[in-house]
């Protein structure tokens, strides 16, 4: 599915972006010639047949797992070899927060359903769920600025994911930090509203089940019933929902890594668009497929960790 999936990515993309585009309007101008001697040797210009393109593209890939260059020359490979990690450092971490809180906020508040405090983090919830990242993003950086310009020490970086010239395992550490924490937070405050509803829904309903109901009878309080059985089994659709949004969290923090000006997969796929470049957008074609790939295994594993109904043979 994947090899199925990334072919037919570089098929339409032939259908819809054009590497000659960024070459036509140049002052000087450049002559019809001049542009298919600078395509051409990248395996970009439509002069050359498209299926013969394909094959060189594909052969490329199997033999050297060279996944080609951009229009301008740069290495797709080098891109996303960097790019994928700056990525995960952004996201993988603001992952990990948004789902750890929704679930606790979810079985915090489904335990006291109808509550005060049930109403205060459903009305937080319901805010902050309909807070676009843009907004929280800028929110938050003016904060940063006036927090850093009240206490005279920069004590966060508003843009960039890392700063030149740092050296040493604490300075960096502190370093990273200090660029990754707003844009963290803007992520966290946007999505852990939805895991929080999904998971206060499931619990409900679990709680209210028979088997719920017969743990209660033997003798446990409504907390460790649900902390003993309702709970394993409401887990299993949000760490499911949590496993299958891998892709999107990669590749969709697009607004996020623009704001705060983080070079990664979501960033560099819009620059693929917007250059026209038909290799760079076919590779982070492919690593979504990859990642929904390792998205499907990592849901069946909850699936089988969190049930005990389920067996591996």
């Amino acid at each position: 599915m994947i090899v199925v999936a990334t072919n037919l990515t570089y098929f339409l993309a032939w259908g819809f972006l054009d590497p000659r585009s960024n070459y036509v309007g140049r002052r000087p101008p450049l002559t019809e010639e001049q542009i298919v001697n600078v395509l051409e040797p990248r395996n970009l210009s439509d002069t050359v047949p498209l299926i013969e393109r394909w094959w060189t593209w594909l052969t490329g890939i199997l033999l050297r797992w060279d996944w080609g260059v951009s229009p301008t020359g740069g290495s797709v490979n080098e891109q996303v070899s960097y790019r994928m990690w700056v990525s995960a450092e952004l996201v993988l971490g603001a992952t990990i927060i948004t789902t750890i809180l929704g679930i606790a906020l979810g079985v915090y508040t489904a335990s006291r359903q109808y509550k005060l405090a049930d109403r205060i983090g459903q009305a937080t919830s319901i805010i902050t769920l309909n807070i676009p990242i843009v907004v929280a993003a800028f929110a938050i950086v003016l904060l940063a600025i006036g927090l850093n310009n009240a206490t005279g020490v920069r004590i966060f970086y508003v843009t960039g994911n890392a700063s030149q010239g740092v050296e040493g395992f604490f300075p960096t550490l502190i370093d990273v930090l200090q660029h990754l924490t707003l844009p963290t937070i803007a992520l966290v405050l946007t999505g852990y509203a939805s895991i929080h509803f999904l998971q206060r829904s499931l619990l409900l309903d679990n709680i209210n089940a028979d088997y719920v109901r017969t743990a209660r009878a033997k003798g446990l309080t409504k907390q460790q019933a649900i902390r003993k059985h309702a709970l394993r089994t409401s887990l299993i659709p949000v760490a499911t929902q949590v496993a299958f949004t891998i892709p999107a969290i990669f590749t969709g923090a697009v607004l996020t890594e623009t704001i705060f000006a983080w070079n990664g997969m979501g960033k560099y796929f819009i620059d693929t668009i917007s250059k026209n470049d038909i290799h760079g957008t076919v590779a982070i074609a492919a690593f979504g497929a990859v990642l929904t790939a390792i998205g499907a295994i990592l849901a069946d594993i909850a699936v089988v960790v969190l049930d005990p109904r389920v067996r591996v043979s």
